[in-house]
């Protein structure tokens, strides 16, 4: 769905547009003319794919990416969720409006969601817990701290 309301027909992006996501992995805020010399393609071709790629929902944003040991402080945790019976649609529901649930994957395996948390501190990351354990259709889960990346 378009940000105006209107839905898009299902955009399949082509190779053009992966390198284009690619580049921009790497660096979120490289400009048109960036992207046009490193993707040898003219900069208004660049600029429409980028305006496609927005307006059928396939980027969804640009954000910043903040070194890991930037804010010793702050908690990171993934939580492995069981859901019961057929409520998983409701449950994804609830837990997207938790905005210290940073990304929610569906999964295989003894678990039917894992999510990836993030908190100032150890009360947040409790009160999260708490709140994610009482949604209706969570029958269980599992969560592991994350000390340090290697």
């Amino acid at each position: 769905m378009a940000s105006s309301g209107t839905i898009i027909a299902k955009y399949t992006p082509d190779d053009l547009d992966r390198r284009i996501i690619a580049h921009l992995r790497v660096d979120g805020r490289a400009s048109l003319s960036k992207l046009s010399d490193v993707l040898g393609v003219a900069r208004g071709t660049v600029q429409n794919r980028l305006d496609r790629l927005i307006e059928t929902g396939t980027l969804m944003g640009f954000t910043v990416r903040v070194r890991e040991d930037y804010d010793l402080n702050t908690v990171h945790a993934v939580m492995m969720i069981e859901v019961v019976g057929k409520s998983t649609t409701q449950v994804i529901r609830k837990l997207r409006g938790i905005p210290e649930i940073h990304t929610l994957h569906t999964t295989n395996g003894n678990w039917d969601l894992v999510a990836n948390i993030r908190t100032a501190n150890l009360s947040e990351f409790d009160r999260i817990l708490r709140e994610v354990r009482m949604i209706d259709g969570v029958a269980n889960s599992e969560t592991s701290l994350l000390l340090s990346s290697v």
